[in-house]
């Protein structure tokens, strides 16, 4: 499965000076990265790719890292559930660039 999540932190220490949330942010980018499990981080969103109990493990993990800094924190999450496939955190955008050429 390939899950999408955005993790938004409200109030206490998650603020930067410069009124970002950068820092809070880090934290959860930090425990994706620190899974081991495919990956990709953007402006909006990060995605990991894995099985269920292993992704939705890392996301609460990013939430609880989030957590730590802010007393409120918003999630959004979308999962693409495709049993069998591995590979299409990148085997996806291959196919449309193909489509492209």
């Amino acid at each position: 499965m390939i899950v999408a999540f955005s993790l938004t932190p409200s109030g206490g220490d998650a603020v930067d000076d410069d009124g970002g949330m950068s820092a809070a942010v880090a934290d959860a980018v930090r425990v994706v990265r620190e899974s081991g499990l495919p990956h990709q981080t953007t402006a909006m969103f990060t995605y990991i790719e894995g099985e269920w109990d292993e992704v939705m493990a890392v996301v609460k993990r990013a939430a609880d890292a989030v957590a730590a800094r802010a007393p409120r924190v918003g999630l959004v999450l979308k999962a693409d559930i495709r049993p069998g496939h591995t590979g299409e955190l990148s085997g996806k955008v291959e196919r449309v660039e193909r489509h492209l050429a």
